[in-house]
């Protein structure tokens, strides 16, 4: 079993995103293969809108970006990890999901599953972590759930045994799914609507999206 592990805080592992995210990891089976993928270390850059990506399926941006994407496909399952920047995931995570239009057009994590862990200064820890929950149902994957907390101090959060025990059972959760290949029908729904969503579109854009086309009529269409 390999996980890739993202984590979208420029501190790296050294923040309280990072301590959380190792309480999560010490819950993963032995024999589990991880990747870590630290974007402070990474360099992704901005989406430009070129639109490059449907057309040939590769982004042409020269970054690190395609090898992310690499271990995303050959993963069976990820956790994606950041602190709450004002209301949302980090400029680095942001920018990883913003070049990733061709996973969801293209449902190209079908199959996997997904984790979320999330710290904040000060709380609204619901709304980021439902932020990436989504984004995991919407590259095709199911999510188990993840794990959240403002901190109480430098790497330090309030009841912290209980918070550290929720984040050993969700990596458990995590392995747990990708072994029984889990099914959450609580997601269906949103997974179904986007499914059929990303299908008229690209059909629809067939003509500008020519290797997005080509994948669903040879994976996704029948």
């Amino acid at each position: 079993m390999k996980i890739a592990v993202i984590i979208g805080s420029p501190r790296g592992m050294k923040g309280n995103t990072g301590r959380l995210l190792e309480e999560v990891l010490a819950g993963l089976d032995k024999d589990v293969k991880t990747e870590l993928i630290d974007l402070s270390k990474r360099k992704v850059l901005p989406c430009i809108g070129c639109d490059h990506c449907h057309k040939t399926g590769v982004c042409p941006l020269k970054d690190d970006y395609e090898a992310i994407k690499k271990s995303l496909l050959e993963c069976d399952g990820f956790i994606l990890a950041s602190p709450n920047y004002i209301f949302s995931v980090t400029a680095q995570l942001k920018a990883l999901f913003d070049r990733s239009g061709n996973i969801l057009h293209c449902l190209l994590l079908e199959g996997k599953y997904g984790a979320v862990v999330e710290t904040s200064g000060g709380g609204e820890d619901d709304e980021v972590m439902r932020y990436m929950e989504r984004f995991i149902n919407s590259t095709g994957a199911q999510s188990v759930g993840g794990v959240g907390s403002p901190m109480a101090g430098e790497r330090t959060f309030p009841d912290e045994a209980i918070l550290f025990n929720q984040a050993r059972d969700l990596g458990r959760d995590l392995c747990r799914s990708i072994e029984e290949k889990k099914d959450f029908p609580a997601q269906a729904d949103y997974r179904t609507t986007f499914k059929a969503r990303m299908k008229r579109l690209v059909e629809y854009r067939k003509g500008e999206c020519p290797a997005e086309h080509q994948y669903w009529r040879e994976h996704l269409l029948g």
